[in-house]
């Protein structure tokens, strides 16, 4: 990649190009109807931001995971094994591609942005809770991609399957949580925690109360979730290549 710079470069505007569509149809939809679900549009781009981020940043680190299925088909997951790296570092470093930061640059200037131009009372505790809520959102995100990925395991074809929980879980957590139904925003938090990557985080800088009425101490549950979550996926890990058996076996 960096034989070919001008190359590098265009790949990461593309992708970033990506990114702004994204935030800009959800600027489309603050614009049309004002205020959604109570939440005016710099409110709505702080969530939308703080997803896009935890993602964008999620993908860079995991996202070559995702190829897990081809990696047992093609055999090559059998040479990681004999390594002496852990064959989950040799995946998510498999094809790396910088060009993945042109989606987290544009998703952190919005979420920049939104943090100045919405009413956020700026105490000590929001201040250093920022950083840390923004690592554990990531993590929440690069676990449910492991775990994602881990299904190929099983069903070396579930890739589009793991796609509708990452990328979908993405686009889902974009806009606040209160737009869908109350089995949604439970299943959301309790099932698939992804409201933990954006909504909960969002409610605290905000000092929000929850509209689903979940109970307000979640909205500093970030970290646990995160360090739960990201012991199942190393626990889902282990247990897929454990049960792996080579291609030619």
């Amino acid at each position: 990649m960096a034989q070919y710079p001008a190359s590098l470069v265009l790949m990461s505007l593309a992708t970033s190009l990506g990114a702004v569509a994204e935030i800009g149809a959800v600027l489309v939809v603050y614009t049309h109807a004002g205020r959604l679900a109570g939440f005016g549009v710099h409110e709505g781009l702080l969530i939308s931001g703080l997803a896009t981020t935890a993602f964008g940043c999620a993908n860079m680190l995991m996202g070559s995971v995702e190829s897990l299925g081809q990696h047992i088909r093609t055999g090559t997951l059998d040479a990681m094994l004999v390594r002496p790296v852990s064959p989950l570092v040799q995946m998510a470093t498999d094809r790396f591609a910088p060009r993945r930061l042109g989606r987290i640059l544009p998703a952190a200037a919005v979420t920049a942005y939104a943090l100045a131009a919405a009413d956020v009372d700026w105490t000590p505790g929001r201040v250093l809770a920022l950083p840390v809520l923004l690592v554990s959102g990531t993590a929440i995100a690069c676990a449910i991609w492991v775990i994602g990925a881990c299904l190929q395991f099983f069903l070396p074809d579930a890739r589009e399957a793991a796609h509708s929980v990452t990328y979908g879980g993405q686009a889902l957590v974009e806009y606040p949580l209160s737009v869908y139904s109350r089995g949604v925003v439970r299943a959301a938090t309790f099932a698939v925690p992804l409201a933990f990557v954006s909504w909960q985080p969002a409610l605290y800088l905000l000092d929000r109360p929850d509209p689903a009425g979940l109970p307000d101490a979640l909205r500093l549950a970030t970290p646990v979730v995160a360090v739960l979550l990201c012991a199942l996926a190393t626990a889902t890990w282990r247990f897929g290549l454990r049960r792996y058996r080579s291609t030619g076996s």
